[in-house]
């Protein structure tokens, strides 16, 4: 690689490295790290590494983190990732969230969660308990959560386009755990991105602390008491890291370092975590702080509360129920709503929504059409193959899945007929409408492979 690193920059890092510098500019001259994170959500370790084989090796930032082969070619094509079985995701960025630690029946906010590898991998953890609250103020980026979400089969989150400021204000004390991957200058990311090299800048720098800074001051008005928060950046910077922490605990002395076990990174002088390219990573910064006081905007208690149109779902309580039979094999007890032209399975323990700019909370059950509902895209991706009535298993080297995954028409077994859940090596992809022994294909046209 040939990558022209700004002077002020590697000055930067003398002063931060010392004598290790030279060890950090070399490691410029080699590609950057792959990787990949196995969604337990949808699939096993086991099953990724008999796919990838001597492709992928575990790296130290999370339990179901690999480090992808450098020559892997083609890894957005693989039927799998199309299934959601796994997610790309740079090593070191996998570390957030493992200091995190989100537990099952946890709720949990990140609250700059585009384009949403961390999000996933938090979703991961819960193990579809508790509740995740993924926000991107970007709506563009926002999108682009909610389509990774969707892929992963995430059931039990939100995910919202807002103000850090205005959804922080309207969810006081609701949360467990805070996730803060704050918007920084980005040098964990020169190996992979030019233009994070060319936009680089002292005043860049400054101009980020004072952001992070504001974000901070957001998030701890939505942590209980005794919860804690993560801040993390993908950056090396001294005055994004050491003094965001240092700032951060000054104003906000009820806070303080949380102690962690983690055994990757170098430990930072102010209680944080930092990694080098030399220690694995293409670079990340996080540290964790805990809440020692009650928060003062703590409301006496969320109940489960949907939006305006609660009662909407009852106008099609028997499209509802007749769609329920046909796909799956047991009962289920969701909480239905309607949002727009969308009847939306609602996640359990939903607080007060009103006034907030959500995209979805929850998964799409079905789409609403003059007379009658069609079942959501989501909906088969949040499903296992065993609680439906009919499904096909597609193996992932063959015709049949690649043929589905590009929208055509497929051969089925006569017998077949309806709606019919297609996976590949057994993790679900999508789904299809059976009759006669075609299989008319239900795969959205924007995530066909072309």
């Amino acid at each position: 690689m040939n990558i022209n690193l700004p002077q002020d920059f590697k000055d930067d890092m003398k002063k931060l490295l010392g004598k290790d510098a030279d060890k950090l500019f070399s490691e410029y001259d080699k590609a950057p790290y792959k990787g990949i994170r196995v969604n337990t959500l949808k699939c096993t370790k086991e099953k990724i590494e008999k796919f990838f084989g001597e492709n992928i090796k575990s790296n130290p930032f999370s339990k179901e983190g690999y480090y992808l082969a450098p020559d892997y070619s083609g890894i957005g094509s693989v039927p799998l990732h199309h299934a959601g079985a796994f997610y790309v995701q740079e090593p070191s960025a996998m570390s957030a969230v493992t200091l995190l630690g989100a537990q099952e029946n946890d709720r949990v906010l990140d609250l700059c969660a585009a384009p949403g590898g961390k999000s996933t991998q938090i979703a991961a953890a819960l193990n579809g308990t508790g509740l995740l609250w993924s926000n991107e103020i970007i709506k563009s980026r926002a999108n682009t959560l909610l389509s990774n979400f969707e892929r992963c089969g995430v059931r039990n989150a939100v995910v919202s386009s807002e103000t850090p400021q205005r959804l922080c204000g309207k969810l006081g004390g609701f949360f467990d755990k805070i996730l803060v991957d704050a918007p920084c200058s980005g040098e964990g990311m020169f190996r992979k991105d030019s233009a994070a090299v060319s936009e680089w800048s002292r005043e860049n720098v400054m101009l980020c602390k004072a952001r992070q800074l504001e974000i901070l001051d957001c998030a701890v008005k939505a942590l209980r008491q005794g919860g804690e928060l993560v801040y993390s950046t993908c950056t090396f910077s001294h005055e994004e890291n050491e003094e965001v922490t240092e700032e951060f605990l000054l104003k906000h002395p009820d806070f303080s370092i949380a102690e962690s076990d983690v055994s990757f990174g170098r430990k930072t002088s102010c209680g944080g975590i930092r990694i080098f390219p030399m220690d694995g990573g293409e670079g990340h910064y996080a540290v964790k702080f805990r809440r020692l006081s009650e928060n003062p905007l703590s409301a006496s208690g969320y109940d489960y509360a949907p939006q305006k149109n609660k009662n909407a779902a009852e106008d099609y309580k028997s499209l509802i129920e007749g769609l329920e039979a046909e796909i799956l094999n047991y009962k289920p007890e969701f909480n239905y709503s309607v949002f727009g032209d969308k009847i939306l399975i609602l996640p359990d323990g939903l607080p007060d929504i009103k006034g907030i700019n959500i995209l979805r909370a929850g998964v799409a059950f079905a789409e609403i059409r003059k007379n009658r509902i069609e079942p959501h895209h989501s909906l088969f991706m949040s499903l296992e193959p065993a609680y439906v009535n009919n499904y096909i298993d597609l193996p992932s080297g063959g015709e049949a899945i690649k043929a589905f995954l590009h929208g055509e028409e497929t051969e089925v077994s006569e017998a077949l007929s309806g709606y019919i859940l297609v996976a590949v090596d057994g993790v679900s992809t999508g789904f299809g409408k059976a009759s006669n022994g075609r299989l008319k294909n239900k795969y959205p046209k924007g995530l066909r492979i072309m």
